[in-house]
């Protein structure tokens, strides 16, 4: 039943004064008109249900349990190359991970190979916290076995430019999942000459060539080409004098892979077993004349005198490493320019 209903007015005597009110007259013909209609019932509304993730899907959420982080950290983004978190002060504003770090990810895949079974690197971004970064890889329980790049600062406004430092300490710590656990072996046996960034001096530099961003390249040029350090010697030009000029002139991206391949195939390791499957782990780290001799092998050129301007005849523990190099090259004969 459905009723219409019109105001009437009505005169009244109150109070001495006359007023206008309205009389509601249901269903009097004088008033209203009535008409009988089929209201149907109106079904209730769908529960909330919240969105399911395929399988194989990253989590949402990720406990730290690793050196001083305890962070819960929360997905905000994830594709087939990468798992993008954040932490509670990050944020949500900031994207430019999202492309910028599954590119060079899936830049330095197709360079360098595969790293371990699932596809995925996995960001992490702390804002107001753990300042600096480090990396995890496939082969450590320490980040339940998942390549990682974890970059923190102090800042509560970090990582809001995504430019400059933003992308340099990040691709910085994907450059070290491949010096420890490229073409399926643990470890990194250069570790004890190049240290921590050496190896990533040429390779953020040949990734941001890679995602042709020559800006960026050219900025990175600019601030390695007269960085010096203190090992071997002090005034080591690493960039300038060893890695740009063999980069440069022996192939590349090609002569960068090379290099890890050699060492794969040659240097020595053993089997281990990570997660339940089996991988290779180096003995070792290598001492100088054998660098020089991998390197030299990469290239397909023999780099004694480039060695000799670069580092000097002395390794860093002030030994000859033009004897090492001999002896390198009758243990490894496989390696051949």
């Amino acid at each position: 039943m459905i009723v219409r209903c019109y105001l009437l007015p009505v005169k009244l005597n109150f109070m001495k004064n006359s007023v206008y009110t309205a009389i509601l007259l249901a269903g009097l013909s004088v008033g209203c008109n009535s008409k009988k209609e089929i209201i149907k019932p109106i079904p209730p509304a769908p529960p909330i249900v919240a969105a399911e993730d395929p399988p194989g899907a990253p989590p949402k959420t990720w406990k730290e349990h690793w050196f001083d982080h305890v962070q819960v950290v929360n997905r905000v983004y994830y594709d087939n190359n990468v798992a993008v978190y954040y932490d509670g002060d990050v944020k949500g504003s900031i994207t430019w991970p999202f492309k910028y770090m599954a590119e060079a990810w899936d830049y330095t895949k197709k360079t360098y190979g595969n790293f371990g079974d699932d596809g995925r690197l996995f960001v992490i971004y702390h804002a107001g916290k753990y300042g600096g970064g480090h990396p995890s890889t496939y082969m450590d329980a320490s980040h339940d076995y998942r390549n990682v790049t974890d970059c923190g600062s102090g800042d509560f406004n970090a990582w809001m430019s995504g430019k400059e430092n933003d992308i340099d300490i990040s691709t910085h710590e994907i450059g070290h999942i491949v010096e420890g656990a490229v073409k399926g072996v643990k470890g990194s046996p250069a570790w004890d000459i190049w240290h921590d960034s050496k190896w990533m001096e040429i390779y953020q530099y040949d990734v941001y060539l890679g995602l042709n961003r020559p800006d960026d390249a050219k900025r990175w040029y600019n601030l390695m080409i007269n960085t010096t350090d203190t090992y071997p010697r002090a005034g080591t030009k690493w960039f300038k004098d060893w890695f740009f000029p063999i980069y440069d002139q022996f192939g590349k991206t090609r002569v960068l892979n090379a290099f890890f391949t050699k060492l794969s195939e040659h240097f020595p390791k053993h089997q281990i077993v990570v997660n339940g499957k089996q991988y290779m782990e180096y003995d070792r780290r290598m001492n100088f004349g054998e660098f020089v001799h991998f390197w030299s092998g990469a290239a397909g050129a023999n780099l004694e005198n480039q060695a000799m301007i670069a580092f000097g005849d002395k390794d860093e523990k002030g030994n000859d490493w033009r004897a090492q190099l001999v002896k390198a090259k009758i243990d490894f004969p496989g390696i051949t320019y």
